[in-house]
């Protein structure tokens, strides 16, 4: 979901496209708060929106697998269509939930920084403990602010930006931000160049 130990602007050399890919704890975590959201009826009823076969291949993907980024978009997009008329802004709660999940069990070590300085800072990117497409970059780093932008990420969808500004926002709350406010100020879905979010904590 979100980067630290993120990489300065020009640090390195010509950009080489990643396989388009996302850790099994993308989809599981997406499938756990489909089950907080709405219980197993509508786990089942996301999945039945899809095609058979790609359904399958989620539900039976392994903890320790990984999921091509264009199924994850589909079933996003499917959670979508069930969830945006009551609760359109559910995706960027489920980017909070992932990162509460992630802060409990695997990275609890990355995300629980002693202060939002310290996690932008840090050398391992949890953005890339995600994905093994694209990362995320500071280009600007002020006391209290920051902005980052996604670099070499490809095709995507609106829901995953905004995965990654609910999880940004959580992410500063758990490194004791204060009340942080994270904006999508930038986005390729609406014609600019690139995804930037700007961050600001107290």
């Amino acid at each position: 979901m979100m980067s630290a130990g993120v990489s300065a602007r020009g640090g390195e050399g010509p950009a080489q496209m990643a396989p388009r890919i996302a850790k099994a704890s993308v989809l599981h975590g997406t499938l756990a708060y489909l089950q907080q959201a709405g219980g197993e009826a509508l786990v089942t009823a996301v999945l039945g929106d899809l095609e058979p076969q790609l359904a399958g291949r989620l539900a039976g993907l392994g903890a320790q697998g990984e999921v091509a980024l264009p199924d994850l978009f589909a079933l996003w997009e499917a959670a979508d269509g069930r969830l945006r008329g009551d609760h359109p802004d559910w995706m960027e709660r489920a980017g909070e939930f992932a990162i509460d999940r992630a802060g409990r069990h695997d990275y609890s070590g990355i995300v629980g920084k002693p202060s939002p300085e310290e996690f932008l800072n840090q050398r391992i990117s949890l953005f890339q403990l995600f994905y093994r497409a694209g990362r995320m970059e500071i280009v600007r780093n002020e006391e209290g602010r920051a902005v980052l932008r996604l670099v070499d990420f490809g095709p995507s969808t609106p829901l995953f930006c905004a995965r990654q500004t609910g999880g940004l926002r959580r992410t500063l709350e758990l490194a004791q931000g204060g009340a942080p406010g994270v904006r999508h100020v930038r986005c390729e879905h609406e014609g600019d160049a690139f995804c930037e979010w700007e961050l600001i904590w107290g």
